[in-house]
């Protein structure tokens, strides 16, 4: 399938462009907790989608292969890091009151950083009671994200960092997924290649 990008992006939102859509696949889960070893194959689905304002819906559902286990959805957002601006709209359901300042390729590149890539944040959440604010990179078709912090309910599990890396490479999307939870410093704990759907 040959990528197009969307016509209807907004300015801000191009350098995610690549990620925009519906994408499919499967994965590996391997884990240590404590003396519990997890090792799963999972298939899932992402999906990253916008509504004409500046910041891209995700979401991801995955199912184990064992169908006795129940893994975890996902829901966040994800955006360029700026300060925010009069034409943003919020907190709460204030709207904006004024405009934003990327309206020209040559506004949006003012935001490049010295990497040649572009500032990014990404709020995730997980149905667990466990919320991660995440900054990073994106370049090209590669992101890389660190958490800046960690929410927990005090009802969820133990969990205090998180770094995650998407890659696309040959038009599938890989990603590997680093968590420091249950105790464990930060490891490896996942990974998946999907496919894109639309």
């Amino acid at each position: 399938m040959v990528f197009q990008l969307p016509t209807d992006l907004p300015l801000e939102l191009t350098p995610f462009a690549f990620l925009v859509g519906l994408w499919r696949g499967s994965g590996v889960i391997s884990y240590t907790a404590g003396d519990d070893e997890i090792k799963t194959e999972f298939t899932q689905t992402i999906s990253f989608t916008h509504n004409g304002d500046n910041y891209l819906k995700y979401e991801s559902n995955v199912q184990s292969s064992d169908s006795d286990l129940v893994l975890p959805s996902e829901i966040g957002y994800w955006r360029l890091a700026r300060d925010a601006q009069a034409g943003d709209p919020g907190p709460g359901l204030l709207p904006a009151t004024g405009e934003r300042d990327i309206k020209t390729r040559e506004d949006l590149e003012r935001y490049r950083n010295t990497e040649d890539g572009f500032d990014i944040e990404a709020g995730i959440m997980q149905p667990s009671g466990i919320s991660e604010l995440y900054f990073g990179n994106i370049k090209g078709g590669r992101v890389q994200l660190a958490t800046d912090a960690v929410l927990r309910s005090p009802h969820a599990k133990e969990y205090s960092a998180g770094q995650r890396m998407f890659g696309l490479v040959d038009g599938a999307l890989l990603w590997a997924w680093d968590i420091a939870a249950l105790g464990n410093p930060l490891s490896s704990h996942a990974s998946a290649r999907l496919e894109r759907e639309s």
